[in-house]
Formats: C-alpha cells, sequence, structure tokens
C-alpha cells in the first residue's frame, strides 16, 4: 500500500482524527531506514537516486488542500477548523528528506494561515534523532510520535531490520531523552517468524526491557498498536486486545496516557 501523491486525505486516522497526509518520500516505492516485517508499504525497494518531492512542490501542494478544506482565501481570516491534524508518514521515514526543517517551517505557516487548529504531527522511526536539524525540525511540531518496537537489540533487529547494522536501543533511548517526555511513544506488539526466526516483543523478558526504556524516556504518552492490514511477511499474529490491555496496564499504573489501538 503506496501514497501516489504528495498531499492525500483528509482521512480519519484511528489515532489522530481527521488527518491529511503529506508525503516526503518517493511517490512509487518505500524508502526507509527500517525494513520492518509488518510495514503496510512493503519491503524498501533499492534505487540508486530516489526522486523526492521538492521543497517548493510540497508546499504548493499543501496549500492548495488547506484552501480547499479551509473554504476561505489568504485574505479572509475567519474560518472553523477544518482538520485534526497534517501528518507527515507515509512511504517510508519522511525526516530523510534534506529539507524536513524547512518544510516543517512552511507547513506551520500555512497551518496557521488556513487550518489554525490542526496539530502538526510526525509519525518517525526514531533513526534520524541524531541529526540536529531533525530534533529542531520535530520541536516545532505539535505532536512528535516516535517508535521503539522492542528494548532488545535483537528483537529491534528482527521487527524493524533497520538499514544501519549498528543502530542499539541504548542509542535510539539516548536520542529521545533529547525531548523530556514530551512525545509519544509508538510501538506495533507482534508476534511470529521471519527467516526462520521468531519474532515476539511480548515475551515477559522483552516486555521486560521495553518497560526499562520507557521508563528511561518517560513519554507523555504511548501508542500501543498492532498489525492491521496486510503485511510483507505473511507469518505474523496479530495481538488479541486483552493482551495489549495487561501490557498497557502497569504503565497505567504509573500514571502514563496509554492509547491501544487493537
Amino acid at each position: 500500500m503506496l501514497f501516489e501523491s504528495i498531499v492525500y486525505g483528509p482521512i480519519h486516522s484511528r489515532r489522530l482524527g481527521s488527518s491529511l497526509g503529506v508525503e516526503l518520500m518517493p511517490l512509487t516505492h518505500k524508502l526507509c531506514t527500517f525494513n520492518c516485517v509488518y510495514c503496510e508499504c512493503g519491503w524498501n525497494v533499492p534505487v540508486n537516486s530516489p526522486v523526492l518531492p521538492t521543497r517548493e512542490e510540497v508546499k504548493a501542494a499543501l496549500e492548495e488542500s488547506l484552501k480547499k478544506l479551509s473554504n476561505k482565501d489568504a485574505g479572509n481570516k475567519e474560518n472553523g477548523k477544518c482538520l485534526d491534524a497534517i501528518t507527515f508518514s507515509g512511504n517510508g521515514e519522511p525526516t530523510l528528506h534534506p529539507d524536513f526543517k524547512e518544510i516543517i517551517e512552511d507547513t506551520r505557516a500555512l497551518r496557521d494561515l488556513y487550518c489554525p487548529d490542526a496539530k502538526i504531527s510526525v509519525l518517525s522511526n526514531s533513526t534520524q534523532l541524531g541529526r540536529a536539524d531533525v530534533v529542531e525540525a520535530l520541536e516545532l511540531c505539535d505532536n512528535r510520535i516516535l517508535k521503539l518496537d522492542a528494548g532488545t537489540d535483537e528483537m529491534m533487529r528482527r521487527i524493524d531490520m533497520p538499514v544501519n547494522k549498528e543502530l542499539t536501543v541504548a542509542q535510539v533511548v539516548e536520542w529521545l531523552q533529547v525531548f523530556e517526555g514530551d512525545f509519544t511513544l509508538q510501538t506495533c506488539f507482534l508476534r511470529g517468524e521471519h527467516n526462520g526466526k521468531k519474532i515476539d516483543n511480548t515475551t515477559p523478558d522483552e516486555l521486560e526491557a521495553w518497560y526499562r526504556a520507557v521508563e528511561q524516556v518517560h513519554p507523555k504518552q504511548i501508542m500501543m498498536y498492532v498489525i492491521d492490514r496486510k503485511t510483507p511477511e505473511e507469518q505474523l499474529e496479530k495481538i488479541s486486545r486483552s493482551e495489549m490491555e495487561s501490557i498497557a496496564r502497569p504503565l497505567i499504573e504509573q500514571g502514563i496516557a496509554v492509547h491501544i489501538s487493537a
């Protein structure tokens, strides 16, 4: 499932409400620093020179959509709520775009003009948080939704299959701490098998490691979700709602806001 336009929707998001999507990766294939076994966009496609939407193209497409949704032009300052969110997600990791910070700055200006109640949201896999420009851009957003699918290196590599083979959970935890808890942590729980290796981030040992990571980064909210669409690896199991609630219970008892999509 690929998004074939720079701006798409609005769609109803189970997490964000009425959301206008913005695609910064190629429109013809997935480009990501992860190759997650559960990704609805499928596997990464090796391309020597991927074509990304330009900053100017993104700005023009976004302004056109926001104008239509707000039913106003730049000279009319009165408008109602037209969206819940403007969300950067799609065919890969949005923070890979070389002009990501500048695009976020453009988006803030357009949001303020046309749909001031909309929250700027970014769904990121956290792999680019070692870059100062990405952190600065995310600090300009209303919702930073940042992934951590496992508490151990081995399980993270089995689930997310990072392109950077040296990436560690400790590294991601260190990067996440820069936001001092002002972000939403996103985790997909699943079981199954890939290339003969068992995948299960719900075992007692894996959960204990994940809970420790959560304690270190202390997010303001956690989004826990399960596989919901066709996955590139077919040997995966959807976790039940009751098991998800059991996993969330210790966090809720600590006063952490938890949203379960199951």
